[in-house]
Formats: structure tokens, sequence, C-alpha cells
């Protein structure tokens, strides 16, 4: 049976950082660009366009809402205030590439977020990395060796989406299904390959392996293998499973889409299994 806890800022007791929901089988998903709360200490700081959350990763906790029983973690705060998907000394995960850092600026498309002078400076940065980013992946770790421990082996499925165009970061249109094990260091084999199979069966959505996003920070510091503890991440293109313009979910093409990851999930998680 599912148990969940939230935690609120130590800082800020009336925000909630995040959410654990503690599932009885070997898998957890962690959705760390779901938040779309900037917190009141922050906000006056932030322009109206940082406001507006434009860079969300919309709905993915509707999108793997299939995954009955799983253990899930997702904050409430938004990518703005801390991307928890960045390592706490905010080196490049993409080196030479544009990409964006533990406490953007900038939206993808170049726009500012925060008011002129109110960037935050390297002590409120610090601040937020104990606020908002440790606890996170504390509890993370934590839930990760409770269930490897209990099971012998864990799977950390990293859950992100993303606008199919943004010229800033990609070029053209991305990718349907974007998976990213860091070329192959986060997953065993066996398991990569169990995904990929399971891809190559179906043919509505383009897929890619290691393509622009090979992982951020949760997959590569996570995924160790070696240890049994295994880690992947899922890049899926908004649009298709809702409206890029309006942000407007389409229940269709999301069942659509639905369908192909509840099989790669099942696929994944029989083979996982056979490890254990």
């Amino acid at each position: 049976m599912c148990q969940g806890a939230a935690f609120a800022s130590a800082d800020d007791p009336t925000t909630l950082m995040f959410e654990l929901q503690r599932g009885d089988r070997p898998i957890l998903i962690s959705m760390p660009h779901l938040g779309t709360q900037i917190p009141e200490s922050l906000r006056a700081g932030f322009s109206d366009v940082a406001c507006a959350v434009p860079d969300t990763d919309w709905y993915v906790d509707r999108l793997w809402s299939f995954a009955h029983g799983v253990s899930v973690i997702k904050p409430h705060c938004s990518r703005y205030v801390i991307d928890l998907n960045r390592p706490s000394d905010d080196q490049s995960l993409y080196p030479g590439q544009v990409t964006t850092g533990l406490c953007p600026t900038e939206t993808f498309d170049g726009v500012a977020l925060y008011r002129p002078g109110c960037e935050p400076d390297a002590a409120a940065i610090q601040s937020r990395v104990e606020h908002y980013w440790l606890p996170y992946h504390q509890a993370l770790q934590a839930e990760l060796s409770r269930l490897r421990e209990r099971f012998g082996a864990v799977l950390l499925i990293d859950a992100h989406s993303i606008k199919s165009q943004v010229p800033r970061l990609f070029a053209g249109q991305l990718w349907d299904i974007n998976v990213g094990t860091n070329d192959s260091q986060t997953l065993s084999p066996t398991l990569e390959q169990a995904l990929m199979d399971r891809l190559a069966l179906q043919s509505n959505y383009s897929y890619v392996l290691n393509g622009r996003f090979k992982g951020g920070y949760i997959t590569r510091h996570y995924g160790r293998p070696d240890q049994r503890q295994y880690a992947v991440q899922f890049e899926l293109s908004q649009r298709r499973y809702m409206d890029e313009a309006s942000g407007v979910y389409q229940a269709g093409p999301a069942a659509a889409l639905q369908s192909v990851l509840s099989a790669v999930f099942d696929a994944l998680q029989k083979s996982l299994l056979e490890l254990v």
C-alpha cells in the first residue's frame, strides 16, 4: 500500500516543497520540473513572465498516472526557484551547448526571469540549495535506498516533458520520446535493451536514445548499475499530449501516448524483476 508525505520549507513553512508517495514496487518516479509555485518570499523579484512558469513540464503526473503502486516524488516549487535536475555546484551537464542553470535567469526562449537587479547572488543561491534542493535529494536518495534494500534492486524513472520546438536549446522539432541513459551508463544493458525493444514495436511516435537529452543530474547521479540502482530519463514532446499554444491537456492524444509509456513501463518492470 502506498503512503504519502508532504514536506514544507524550513524557511517558509507555508511553502510545500515536495510530496513523496511511498510505493510497494522497486520503482521510483521523479518529476523534478512539475512544480509551478514561486514562494511569496521570492515572488517580488521575479518578472511577470516568470510567474506564469512557461517552462514547466506540464501534466507529467497525469501522463504517468497509470503506474500504480510505485513511489513518486514531485516538487511544488517551480524550476525557476531552483532546478532540482542540476548539480548543486551548477556545473554544466552539456558543455558547449546552451542550457539552463541551477537558478536560471532566463526562460528557454531567453526572456528575463527577474526584475532588473533582482537576480539571486551567490548567497541567495546557496540558501535555495539548502532549503529546496538538498531536502528533495535527501528524500529521493532515502527512498531509493529503502526500495533497493527491500527488493535488491531499484529503478528510477525521471519524468520530463518540453515543447517540441525550442530553437535556443535544439534545432528543428524534437523527437516524440527522448530516452536518456547518459550514453548507456545509468541502466544495465538488459534494461536498456528491453526498453528500446518495446519502443521499436510501435510506429506512432518517433524516439531516440541519448540524443539531445542524455539525462540530467538526477539520472546521471543516481544511476549506479554497479550498485543495482538504475536510472533513465524520459523527455516527452508536449505536442503529443497537449496543445502547446493554449496549454490545454488533450485527453485523446494523451491516452494514446500513455498506452505506449505503459507498455514500456511494463517491459522495464518485467526486466527489473528478473534481475532481483
